[in-house]
């Protein structure tokens, strides 16, 4: 493994717990931040949402939509990463979300990444939510 793979794998770690660390503590900038700017968010099953401005509507509008908990946090596991050369990255991670209630949701992310000056970015982040506890904050 050469030296900027390795560096890319950590950068593409970084912009992972970014991400979250950024949601769970309601800084949507920051969340917006981890993707280029045309970046996609797909929702399995749901809506795409392209461009800094849409997911910063949609990370604001599904902050507001969850009241009742006092806390959110993200842990997210077993993060492939697959670096097909200096310019394209690929990394997949399962989630699960502990709010008041416990386990609340849980589920996978596939992501696409490109370098963005010196970090690694989402140019496609999806969202596959498995389950959600039946007293879910986010059971649509």
């Amino acid at each position: 493994m050469e030296t900027w793979e390795l560096l890319a794998r950590e950068c593409i770690r970084d912009t992972v717990a970014r991400y979250n660390h950024a949601g769970d503590t309601g800084r949507f900038d920051a969340m917006v931040e981890c993707f280029t700017p045309d970046g996609e968010l797909v929702i399995v099953g749901g809506e795409a949402h392209h461009g800094h401005d849409e997911l910063r509507a949609f990370f604001s509008g599904v902050g507001g939509t969850a009241p009742g908990f006092t806390y959110l946090r993200h842990c997210v596991t077993n993060l492939l990463i697959g670096v097909d050369d200096p310019r394209a990255a690929t990394a997949a991670s399962y989630f699960q979300v502990i709010t008041d209630i416990g386990l609340d949701h849980w589920g996978r992310y596939r992501d696409r990444l490109t370098p963005v000056g010196d970090r690694w970015l989402l140019a496609q982040r999806s969202v596959k939510t498995d389950g959600y506890a039946s007293d879910s904050f986010f059971r649509p």
